[in-house]
């Protein structure tokens, strides 16, 4: 029987405004899947998107939904868990948006170990504001802010939001929308900060400049440059390892304290004119 997505979708919205064979569709019903899998009621939901093609997820997912001003994602959605820690509470960003303007607040997110679910859409490129290099663009590629070829470091997500503090961090890419939806499960249903980078293409304005005119050939390239974690463990030190990214669950730590917990205990505190004691 066909999964009926109509009751999570804005269908009056439809057809969606992102290019023919943007994988930004397939994270859409990926995530819808997931949240119906864990029986989910929308009303409880709260989907937060900044600015950029990733951003349109708040006009297409019916649910409470926050449309934000650009790389603020995180610090409104932690007002909103703050202030209603039994919702839901779901960001969308784009690697521009959620790691260059929005960096600083993905950073405390993950510090804080907040129980918020970040999605970065990691498409390698600025591609609503037309092919401007993002911190993940990866290095010798074209890009209209350097045409000659990229000569920034390729930025890591899922090292930085480890680093950081997140207690739930996993790469995965949307060539497997199954494996993709069983990812969102398992990261929505954990208790604290989960970080998911997801790889997807923009073969518009990062492909047709890199040789990879076509949807197909940018999605051949993704899978060029990524390898299940089991995999990847095995291989020896090398610089091809190096050029690979492992997908999976890369952190989950289930006993990691978690930051509307803790805020209770503060407001606790304060009524009783106490110490919080941790």
């Amino acid at each position: 029987m066909a999964f009926n997505y109509d009751e999570y979708l804005r269908t009056n919205k439809m057809p969606t405004l992102w290019c023919w064979g943007c994988g930004d569709g397939v994270i859409l019903k990926a995530l819808i899947r997931a949240i119906d899998k864990l029986g989910w009621n929308m009303d409880d939901v709260c989907v937060v998107s900044g600015i950029g093609c990733s951003g349109r997820f708040s006009s297409y997912i019916n649910c409470n939904t926050v449309h934000t001003t650009h790389g603020r994602t995180i610090a409104y959605a932690t007002g909103i868990k703050l202030a209603n820690p039994e919702k839901k509470v779901i960001c969308i960003t784009g690697d521009g948006d959620g790691l260059a303007i929005g960096g600083n607040h993905t950073i405390h997110g993950c510090r804080r170990n907040i129980d918020i679910n970040q999605i970065v859409i990691n498409n390698f490129i600025y591609g609503l504001t037309n092919s401007q290099t993002s911190p993940t663009t990866p290095q010798g590629m074209w890009t209209v802010t350097m045409k000659r070829g990229n000569i920034d470091p390729t930025f890591n997500a899922c090292d930085l939001a480890i680093a950081a503090g997140a207690s739930f961090v996993a790469r995965e890419t949307m060539l497997d929308p199954k494996k993709l939806e069983r990812i969102f499960v398992k990261g929505l249903e954990h208790k604290g900060y989960s970080f998911f980078d997801i790889f997807s293409n923009c073969h518009v304005n990062l492909g047709r400049k890199n040789k990879m005119g076509t949807a197909m050939e940018n999605l051949q390239w993704i899978d060029e440059i990524t390898m299940a974690k089991m995999k990847y463990d095995k291989l020896e030190e090398s610089e091809e390892k190096a050029k690979l990214f492992p997908t999976g669950i890369l952190k989950q730590d289930k006993e990691a304290n978690e930051y509307t917990q803790m805020y209770k205990l503060v407001q606790e505190a304060h009524q009783n004119n106490t110490k919080v004691e941790m």
